[in-house]
C-alpha cells in the first residue's frame, strides 16, 4: 500500500475511534480521546496530502461496498492535497484545543461524535473521484457541521436562528451540487471525475453546469450574496469548530468550482472568469466593510473570512480570465497565489479564532466594547493573536503578506492587455485588493486594540 492510501486508511480509523469514543465514553475522558484520536486522524490526512504535493503521486481507489449502486471513488490528486492540507493545518490545533474547551462546554455525546465525523469528512471530500462520493462525503460534512453548530443551544437563544439559517442554506448548496453534477453526468455518460473529464459537453450545458457548481459550492464558501448563513452560524459555534469552519470548510467551496470548473469542464469562456472575479471583489469588500464595524469578536472573524475567501476568489477568477486570453503563464501566477492563500488563510484565521475561544473562556463575553486590558491578564493569548493580526492584516514578513502580494503581482503584470474585459477589470482588481488590505490592517488594530490594550471596560474584562 502506498504512503497515500496507508495515511488515509489510518485516518479513517482513527476517525471512527474517534467518533466511537465520542458516543461511549463516559464524560470526564471523552472530549480527551476525541480530541487525540481526531488529531490523529487529521494529522495522517495531512501526511497523505504533503506525499502527493512533494511526490507528484496520484493515488486512486475504488470501494464498491460502501455506497449502494454506485460505490466510493477515491482520486487523490494535487488539488485534492492542497485542500486536505489546508483542513490538517486546522484540525490538529483545534482538535487539541478542543479537549480543554470541550470539558466547560459543548461536551454531549451528539457534539462529540459529530467532531471527528466533520475532520473526516472534510477531508475526503477533495479526495472523492466521482460525482455520488462526493455528494455522500459533502453531506456528511453538512450534517456534522450543523450538529456543531448548535452544540451550546441550550446556554444561547442566538444558536437555534443560526442553525436554521444555516440548514436552509446548506440544503440550497446541495440541490445545485446535485444539479450540475447530475447534469454533467448524463453528458458524460458516468459519474466518475475521469469520465467527466473526457466527455464533450456542449457551450450551454458546460455554462448551466458551471453556473449551478458555483451557487452551490459558493453558498459553502460564504461568498455574497449566499453568504447569510456565515456570520451567524460561525460566531455560535464552539470555538474550535468555528476554527475549523472557517479556516477550512468555507475554503471546499473554492475547491468545488476549481474541480468542476477548470478541471472536470476544462476552463470556459472569459465570462466564466470575470463573473468569478467579479463575485470575489464584491465579497472581499463586503466582508471587510463588516468586520470593520462588528463589536462581536467571533462575528468580526467571520466576516473577515467572507473578505478572503474573496480574495481567493479573485485570484481563481483572475486566473480563469488569463488562461481564456492564452496568457497561460500569468494564470498560473494567479492561481498559485490563490491556493497559497488557501493555506495561509487556513493558518492565521483559526489561531485568530482559537484566541477568540481563549477570550470567552476567561471573560464570558464576545463584545469588544466590554473587553480591554486583556494584555497583562492573558499575555500568551495576546502575543498570539497579535501574530494572527499582523498575519491576516497582510504584513510582512507573515504568510498573508506573500499571498496577497503574489495575488496583486498577478493582477498588476496583466495590464496592459488586448483582452477589452480583462483590460477593465483588472485596475478595478487592483484597487479593491489594495483597498481590502488597507481596511483589514484598520479593522485588526481595532480588533487587537479594544480587546487587549488600554483598561478594563467590564467586571468580566477586570
Amino acid at each position: 500500500m502506498s504512503i497515500v492510501g496507508g495515511s488515509l486508511t489510518v485516518a479513517a480509523i482513527a476517525a471512527v475511534l474517534a467518533i466511537t469514543a465520542g458516543l461511549s465514553t463516559p464524560l470526564h475522558t471523552r472530549p480527551l480521546w476525541v480530541g487525540v484520536l481526531s488529531a490523529v486522524s487529521a494529522a495522517a490526512g495531512g501526511t497523505a496530502a504533503v506525499a502527493v504535493l512533494t511526490g507528484s503521486a496520484r493515488f486512486t481507489a475504488q470501494l464498491p461496498a460502501l455506497f449502494p449502486l454506485a460505490g466510493v471513488r477515491l482520486e487523490f490528486d494535487a488539488l485534492s492535497a492542497i485542500f486536505a492540507l489546508a483542513t490538517a493545518v486546522v484540525a490538529v490545533p483545534a482538535s487539541i484545543y478542543g479537549i480543554g474547551y470541550s470539558a466547560r462546554s459543548s461536551s454531549s455525546r451528539p457534539a462529540q461524535a459529530a467532531y471527528p465525523l466533520l475532520v473526516w469528512s472534510m477531508m475526503m471530500v477533495p479526495a472523492a473521484g466521482s460525482a455520488s462520493a462526493l455528494i455522500l462525503f459533502w453531506e456528511l460534512m453538512a450534517l456534522s457541521s450543523l450538529v456543531l453548530v448548535l452544540a451550546e443551544h441550550h446556554h444561547n437563544a442566538q444558536v437555534r436562528a443560526a442553525a436554521q439559517w444555516y440548514a436552509a442554506m446548506t440544503h440550497l448548496s446541495l440541490l445545485a451540487i446535485v444539479l450540475a453534477l447530475l447534469l454533467l453526468a448524463h453528458q458524460a455518460g458516468g459519474d466518475s471525475f475521469a469520465a467527466m473529464r473526457s466527455a464533450t459537453v456542449g457551450p450551454v450545458a458546460a455554462s448551466v453546469v458551471f453556473l449551478l457548481a458555483l451557487v452551490g459550492f459558493g453558498v459553502k464558501a460564504g461568498v455574497v450574496p449566499v453568504h447569510v448563513w456565515l456570520p451567524r452560524a460561525h460566531p455560535e459555534a464552539p470555538s474550535h469548530v468555528s476554527a475549523l469552519m472557517s479556516g477550512a470548510m468555507v475554503k471546499l467551496g473554492v475547491y468545488g468550482v476549481v474541480r468542476v470548473g477548470w478541471d472536470l469542464l476544462g476552463g470556459g469562456p472569459r465570462w466564466w472568469g470575470g463573473v468569478v472575479l467579479a463575485v470575489g471583489l464584491v465579497s472581499a469588500m463586503f466582508g471587510i466593510l463588516h468586520a470593520l464595524v462588528a463589536s462581536d469578536l467571533k462575528r468580526l472573524l467571520a466576516y473577515s473570512t467572507t473578505e478572503n475567501i474573496g480574495l481567493i476568489f479573485v485570484g481563481v477568477g483572475a486566473a480563469g480570465l488569463f488562461a481564456s486570453s492564452g496568457n497561460r503563464p500569468l494564470a498560473a501566477v494567479a492561481l498559485a497565489a490563490a491556493m497559497l492563500h488557501v493555506i495561509n488563510h487556513a493558518a492565521f484565521k483559526a489561531l485568530l479564532f482559537l484566541g477568540a475561544g481563549s477570550i470567552l473562556t476567561a471573560t464570558g463575553t464576545r463584545d469588544l466594547d466590554r473587553l480591554g486590558g486583556l494584555a497583562r491578564r492573558m499575555p500568551v493569548t495576546a502575543a498570539t493573536f497579535a501574530i494572527g493580526a499582523l498575519a491576516i492584516a497582510s504584513l510582512p514578513p507573515l504568510n498573508g503578506f506573500v499571498s496577497e502580494w503574489l495575488l496583486l503581482q498577478s493582477l498588476v503584470h496583466s495590464l496592459p492587455s488586448n483582452a477589452a474585459i480583462v483590460a477593465v477589470a483588472m485596475p478595478v482588481a487592483v484597487a479593491v485588493v489594495a483597498l481590502v488590505g488597507g481596511l483589514a490592517a484598520a479593522t485588526f488594530v481595532k480588533a487587537f486594540g479594544t480587546a487587549f490594550l488600554a483598561m478594563p471596560r467590564s467586571a468580566q474584562a477586570e
